[in-house]
Order: C-alpha cells, then sequence, then structure tokens
C-alpha cells in the first residue's frame, strides 16, 4: 500500500497550516507547509527564482525552518514575503522545480500537506483531501491577531483587502489555480475551533481508511 497522504488546501489564513500540524502530530505522519518552500524562494530572492527553489539547502526542523543553516521561520511570515511568494508561485518554472521536493516529503507511516494545491496537483491520489475556507472577515481577524502577538500592528480593513487580492490573484493564475478537487472535502472553519475542524478531519481520514 503506497504511503497515506491526507492534503488540506485553502486560501491564506483559513487556518489549514494549524490544522494540519495537529493532524500529523495526532497521527504520528510528517508534515509539509508547501507555502513555504515559496515563501524560502521570495526571501532567497535573486534573478532566476527556478534556480534558487531548485538549489535552496531547506531543512525542516521541529517546526523550525532552515534555510542555508539559519533559521529563517520568523522572516517567513511577514506580509511583505507573503505576497512575493504568491507572485512567485504563478511561475511555471518554479513550480516545477519544487514539485519533487514536496513529493519528497511522502514518508512513512504517512504524510499532511498543506497548500493551494496538494489536493488537485502535488498529491492527487491522496486518501483524503480537504478544501478548508473561512469568510474573509474571520481569516483577517485570525491575521490580526497574529500580527498583534507578535507586537506588529495593521488595521482590518488593510489586511481584509490583502486577502482578497491575493484570492483573486491565487485563483486565477494560469498554473495550479487555487480551486477544490474534484473529490474534496470542503469544510468552512469561520465558526468552528482548531480542535473541531481537526477531530472532523481525522473521523474523515479514518472513515476513509475502514473502506
Amino acid at each position: 500500500m503506497s504511503v497515506p497522504v491526507i492534503a488540506i488546501d485553502g486560501p491564506s489564513a483559513s487556518g489549514k497550516g494549524t490544522v494540519a500540524s495537529r493532524v500529523a502530530a495526532a497521527l504520528g505522519f510528517h508534515y509539509l507547509e508547501s507555502g513555504a518552500l515559496y515563501r524560502l524562494v521570495a526571501l532567497a530572492g535573486g534573478d532566476a527564482p527556478e534556480r534558487v527553489a531548485a538549489s535552496m539547502d531547506v531543512e525542516f526542523l521541529n517546526r523550525k525552518i532552515l534555510l542555508n543553516k539559519h533559521d529563517v521561520t520568523d522572516y517567513l511570515r511577514n506580509e511583505a514575503i507573503g505576497d512575493q511568494a504568491s507572485e512567485i508561485a504563478k511561475l511555471p518554472a518554479v513550480r516545477a522545480a519544487l514539485l519533487g521536493r514536496q513529493r519528497g516529503f511522502r514518508q512513512p507511516p504517512g504524510l499532511v500537506a498543506d497548500g493551494r494545491d496538494m489536493g488537485t496537483v502535488v498529491f492527487p491520489d491522496a486518501v483524503l483531501k480537504v478544501f478548508l475556507t473561512a469568510s474573509v472577515a474571520t481569516r483577517a481577524q485570525r491575521r490580526h491577531k497574529q500580527l498583534n502577538d507578535k507586537g506588529k500592528h495593521a488595521t482590518l480593513a488593510a489586511l481584509s483587502s490583502a486577502l482578497e487580492e491575493r484570492d483573486k490573484r491565487d485563483a486565477a493564475r494560469a498554473v495550479a489555480p487555487l480551486k477544490p478537487a474534484a473529490d474534496a472535502v470542503s469544510l468552512d472553519s469561520s465558526d468552528l475551533t482548531v480542535d473541531e475542524v481537526v477531530d472532523q478531519v481525522l473521523n474523515k481520514y479514518r472513515e476513509r481508511m475502514v473502506r
């Protein structure tokens, strides 16, 4: 039997990273935050992002992300880096360069991968595909709290506008646009706690595995 994959896709600030990491921990699976790879390419800079994507030295260690042996975890959460990553993600050559890296995370006993095209492109044979959504207002409030907790400030209006723009950009790109896979389970987290979402994903996975 091939190594099982749970693919969790969704827009920015939908909570997919938190949910995916907790599901992975509950199952003892590996975890892939695919968006971090695009953010790393943006952070590394350079005139040839496809070459950076193919050659950058990346390590994921206990929720820390290392680029060329340096801990860059906090830098990757910068809003400007996120916007640059969204632009870079439109480049077919970059996506092609990162595809093998992403699939390389598929190791026993299993993998939980979050992103925007995990179920549609990277792991089309995932045993469970979840498309996690939330209202723009909810996502803006979540991002606002994250920034405040780090001592950074932004208005809810600005965050809402930025999220709406990124949603449009991610959904409209020609390569691997943000959309649910045909066989994905859609889950709106607007009125759910993280624990409730995690429980729903785990229950769906267990249902699939006993079929």
